[in-house]
């Protein structure tokens, strides 16, 4: 069978839906490069995934901006604080700007 592509960005086709829906219930073949895991195993990832999850979680916190801060990040638009936690991680990795706010 060749090699079938899918475009994330575009809905899928009713040809790839089929595709996809045959797929679904066919055995899948371990092998010695790809065996079954076990159920330890499969613990792990769902803990590693929760642990990373607890990484993302973002705080909630109380700052104090200037209006011209507050003026510019709001005009970024919708999910600025976002934007802004974004801005202010990549400013603390950087210790040329730590320097300069100092």
């Amino acid at each position: 069978m060749g090699v079938k592509e899918i475009d994330l960005d575009k809905p899928l086709t009713d040809a790839q839906q089929t595709m996809l829906e045959a797929l679904k219930d066919r055995d899948v073949d371990y092998d010695e490069d790809s065996p079954e895991l076990t159920d330890a195993e499969l613990k792990q990832f769902r803990r590693i995934s929760e642990i990373r999850r607890e990484e993302r979680r973002k705080q909630t916190v109380t700052i104090r901006l200037s209006p011209k801060a507050l003026m510019k990040a709001k005009a970024l638009g919708k999910g600025y604080t976002s934007i802004l936690s974004r801005i202010l991680e990549m400013a603390l990795d950087d210790n040329d700007i730590i320097r300069k706010c100092l």
